[in-house]
């Protein structure tokens, strides 16, 4: 291979690495430092990287969006896969709300109706 080809070769693999890790955000919305409760009916599951959303309706009547890990990381450390939440279960969510009071957090744990509580993140 060529010098020429060979630093062009390296200097895009460079800019795609420093791209990519620039497109992953912090999660400094959030109060990591305590966790919230939150539970009603799954209205939505969005299932795709980078982060997995589930949107849920309290009894109340207010409606959450629910910041999961990657498909990755919420099948290897809670061992979830598509479909085992849904569009109508009721589940619970121990989580990290977000600092400015928006009905919406980071996820840490998820307990599905009549299960026991499994990590999501």
């Amino acid at each position: 291979m060529k010098p020429n080809l060979r630093r062009l070769l390296g200097a895009a693999l460079l800019l795609t690495i420093s791209f990519s890790a620039q497109a992953h955000h912090s999660h400094g919305n959030y109060d990591v430092r305590s966790y919230t409760h939150v539970e009603g009916t799954v209205i939505a599951v969005i299932w795709l990287n980078p982060h997995i959303w589930i949107h849920l309706e309290t009894d109340e009547g207010e409606t959450w969006a629910l910041e999961g890990g990657s498909i990755q990381a919420v099948a290897s450390s809670g061992g979830w896969a598509k479909g085992d939440i849904n569009n109508g279960d009721r589940i619970a969510a121990r989580c990290h709300a977000l600092r400015d009071g928006a009905n919406g957090c980071l996820l840490g744990f998820i307990t599905p109706e009549g299960g026991e509580e499994r990590v999501f993140d």
